[in-house]
């Protein structure tokens, strides 16, 4: 009875395992990428089908060595280099961590109490300003008020607010701003 393909593929592979490996080395260029492609063709061995009856042996296996070490070169340069990944890994997280969240929550629970202690108008007028986005003319026809006044009631609102939570009353250009 013949030998099975697999069992004749694994056997001319030990008998001639060295001559295997010199000559995928020099079509490789890598004794250490022969071996590996070497290796990876003796486990695929096994799965050879009794179908037809592989002639040349020693040819199979170069020939199937030489196809895995193509697949394996293709793979690797899909593969994303470790340099990306780090560089990918290395992104700053913006999101607020747990203590800021906690430090902006209780800032803002302070900014409401400042904000109740606050006449009526003067909350209206920082909430249709600040919160609402109306124009101080639209705010001060609404309330019944002058220009000035609601400046007057808004810059109120402000330092009151700024000086209960403790931090200084910035104007809109960024800078801290000092009465004097």
């Amino acid at each position: 009875m013949a030998e099975s393909n697999p069992v004749k593929l694994r056997r001319q592979l030990v008998e001639n395992y060295d001559s295997l490996i010199r000559h995928l080395s020099r079509r490789l260029g890598s004794s250490e990428f022969a071996y590996e492609a070497l290796h990876e063709a003796f486990l695929r061995l096994g799965r050879v089908p009794d179908a037809t009856e592989v002639q040349q042996p020693a040819d199979y296996i170069f020939r199937a060595a030489i196809n895995i070490a193509k697949n394996r070169h293709k793979a690797g340069s899909y593969r994303v280099p470790p340099s990306e990944i780090d560089a990918e890994l290395s992104v700053p997280d913006e999101a607020p961590s747990p203590a800021q969240i906690a430090e902006e929550r209780s800032d803002f629970e302070a900014f409401e109490r400042a904000l109740m202690e606050l006449p009526e108008r003067c909350r209206l007028v920082v909430r249709m300003i600040s919160l609402e986005g109306k124009s101080a003319q639209e705010t001060a026809d609404h309330l019944g008020i002058s220009v000035r006044t609601l400046t007057s009631d808004y810059r109120q609102a402000l330092e009151h607010c700024a000086k209960s939570i403790g931090r200084p009353l910035v104007s809109r250009l960024g800078r801290p701003r000092t009465r004097g």
